[in-house]
């Protein structure tokens, strides 16, 4: 067995259980011990989270809801709801970055948290697991928590608690601890990865550890270096700083491919509503437009334009119809559009005297606060907007990147 660093680090990893079904339920009781399907409604939609219920089927995240919704006839589709994930997503931040003095969020439910040396001041184990109850007592929500010397480890340990559930590792037990698991638990094995193994006869993490390193190598390049001292429960990363992420976006894959300008503008103002709203909700400024579309070839094409700091909805709207004109120019059917505010700055919004009313001003207050009166960032809306039908689209917008990770947002 390799021996452990003497310098002894404390990585908690916390993830959130199911997290979108266990904001649904929070929200309808009704869902509570039945299998649920988070995700697109359509039949090309994707399945972003299920319960425990739902996956005693086979159903899983990543799944088309065309075939979840075969092996699973009873399961509840519920259209998923970003603006949602998001509020209960900072609600756990919030409480964790107050409370340990290192944190990393490594997506809208999963953390990091790097107690090394605190052991000095308060036993870790004890802490972490109040602070874990606190966050189920203040939430309502289920999040399961794993504590080791480093990431890998603690991220394994993590999922063997599942469901709503803690579990510690001790130094020196690493190697113990995860030889006897499915290889596919390193957070590195992938599809592919796993295939690969599978073929060379590698089931569990013991064989790994036993496998001459050079062997890994040669079948895995550097990742199979990487990948062995992961099976040995060795990991350096650092747990990195909790940041603010830099763009919002947003898009809709249609359920036929479109040539329809009319619709395409109509989700592209909904989609402009929507962002502006999640600006000043999240006290952002953005100062770059991009709009993206995929045409039916796959082909992506995309054009962005600067503008003056700004979280108003006539301005953004006005600059995506703009760029829509001039890059779509192919009248190829298209299958995806895209939009996203890059270039963010913290800050409350500030009145354009060359382009915003006071009575503007304050509809967009009035409109904000019915919004988060009721919850629903959909309670009031442009009526041009209204007309049009099934204006679904995708990506939680404080992502960065619509598909990473795969929240949803449908209007």
């Amino acid at each position: 067995m390799l021996s452990v660093s003497n310098n002894k680090r404390s990585i908690v990893h916390m993830d959130l259980d199911t997290f979108f079904v266990s904001v649904e339920r929070l929200l309808d009781s009704r869902l509570n011990g039945k299998p649920v399907m988070v995700g697109g409604t359509s039949d090309r939609g994707v399945v972003a989270s299920c319960s425990y219920e739902a996956r005693t089927f086979g159903v899983h995240s990543g799944m088309a809801m065309k075939i979840a919704r075969r092996i699973c006839p009873q399961g509840l589709v519920v259209r998923g709801d970003s603006g949602k994930y998001s509020k209960y997503s900072k609600m756990v931040t919030e409480i964790l970055r107050e409370q340990v003095p290192l944190l990393e969020k490594a997506s809208v439910d999963e953390f990091y948290v790097d107690m090394t040396g605190m052991d000095k001041v308060f036993g870790i184990t004890k802490y972490m697991a109040e602070l874990r109850q606190k966050i189920i007592k203040e939430t309502g929500l289920p999040i399961s928590m794993g504590q080791s010397e480093n990431k890998t480890v603690s991220k394994v340990a993590t999922g063997e608690s599942k469901p709503n559930g803690k579990m510690l590792v001790d130094y020196g037990h690493e190697m113990d601890f995860l030889a006897p698991l499915p290889v596919r638990r390193l957070p590195m094995v992938g599809g592919e990865t796993n295939k690969v193994l599978s073929e060379l006869g590698v089931k569990t993490i013991h064989t790994l550890q036993r496998m001459p390193r050079q062997a890994l190598e040669k079948v895995l390049g550097q990742n199979g270096h990487t990948l062995w001292l992961r099976a040995q429960g060795i990991d350096t990363t650092p747990v990195k700083p909790f940041y603010e992420r830099e763009s919002l976006s947003l898009e809709r894959t249609f359920d036929l491919d479109t040539i329809d300008v009319v619709k395409m503008k109509t989700i592209l103002r909904a989609m402009g509503e929507e962002l502006a709203y999640q600006l000043r909700l999240g006290n952002k400024l953005t100062a770059c437009i991009t709009v993206k579309v995929r045409y039916s070839d796959m082909q992506n094409h995309s054009k962005q334009e600067r503008l003056s700091y700004t979280a108003s909805d006539h301005v953004i709207i006005d600059k995506i119809l703009s760029l829509f004109d001039r890059l779509f120019e192919r009248r190829q059917l298209i299958r995806t559009i895209g939009v996203k505010c890059s270039n963010l700055v913290v800050g409350g919004y500030q009145m354009n005297l060359l382009e915003d009313s006071v009575e503007l001003i304050q509809l967009y207050q009035e409109m904000d606060y019915l919004r988060k009166k009721y919850r629903d960032s959909k309670i009031v809306t442009r009526a041009s907007i209204m007309e049009q039908d099934n204006l679904g689209f995708m990506g939680d917008p404080w992502s960065g990147e619509p598909h990473t990770p795969p929240a949803h947002r449908h209007v």
